[in-house]
C-alpha cells in the first residue's frame, strides 16, 4: 500500500491505496464519486470514466491512482456549484442530451473542456471534443445543440 495526496473536486485528501490501482476505481470504490462510470472494462474506449486531472481531460481507468498522488481532479461532480447544477450541465438537462445517463458526465466534461478552451465552437469541433465519449442513446445531435446552449449561457455570464 502507498499513500497518495490528491485533491478531488477542491477538497484534499490523503488515501492508502495499492500500487496498481486505477484512479476510476480510487474515485468510485473508495470516495464514493459515482459520477464517475465504468463502460468499456477499464479499456479506456468509452470515455464515460472522463475526469480533468490538473485540468487536462483523462480517461480515469488509465491512469493509476498513483499518478495522482499531488495532483488535482475533477469530476462531473465538482462542477456542480453549490445546490446549481453547472450551466453546461443544465443544457444537456435541458436539451434531452442525457438520456440513460451513463455517458452523460463524461460527454459534459468534454464539453467544459472543449468551452474552456475554444468559447464559440463550431459543430464539427463539438463532435471532435465528443468523439471520445461512447454514446448508444442519443445519436448526439441533442450533444451538439445543448453544447450551442451552453455556450450562450456561459457567454451571458461573463
Amino acid at each position: 500500500m502507498l499513500t497518495i495526496e490528491i485533491t478531488v473536486n477542491g477538497t484534499y485528501q490523503q488515501i492508502q491505496t495499492a500500487p496498481n490501482r486505477s484512479l476510476l476505481d480510487l474515485l468510485r470504490d473508495d470516495l464514493g464519486l459515482t459520477g464517475v462510470k465504468d463502460a468499456c472494462g477499464q479499456e479506456g474506449e468509452c470515455g464515460a470514466c472522463t475526469v480533468l486531472l490538473d485540468g487536462k481531460l483523462v480517461n480515469s481507468c488509465l491512469v493509476l491512482a498513483a499518478q495522482a498522488d499531488g495532483r488535482e481532479v475533477t469530476t462531473i461532480e465538482g462542477l456542480q456549484q453549490l445546490e446549481r447544477l453547472h450551466p453546461i450541465q443544465q443544457a444537456f438537462v435541458e436539451a434531452g442530451a442525457v438520456q440513460c445517463g451513463y455517458c452523460t458526465p463524461g460527454a459534459i466534461l468534454s464539453a467544459y473542456d472543449l468551452l474552456m478552451h475554444t468559447p464559440h465552437p463550431s459543430d464539427e469541433q463539438i463532435r471532435e471534443a465528443l468523439s471520445g465519449n461512447l454514446c448508444r442513446c442519443t445519436g448526439y445531435t441533442k450533444m451538439v445543440a445543448a453544447v450551442h446552449h451552453a455556450e450562450k449561457e456561459l457567454s451571458h455570464a461573463s
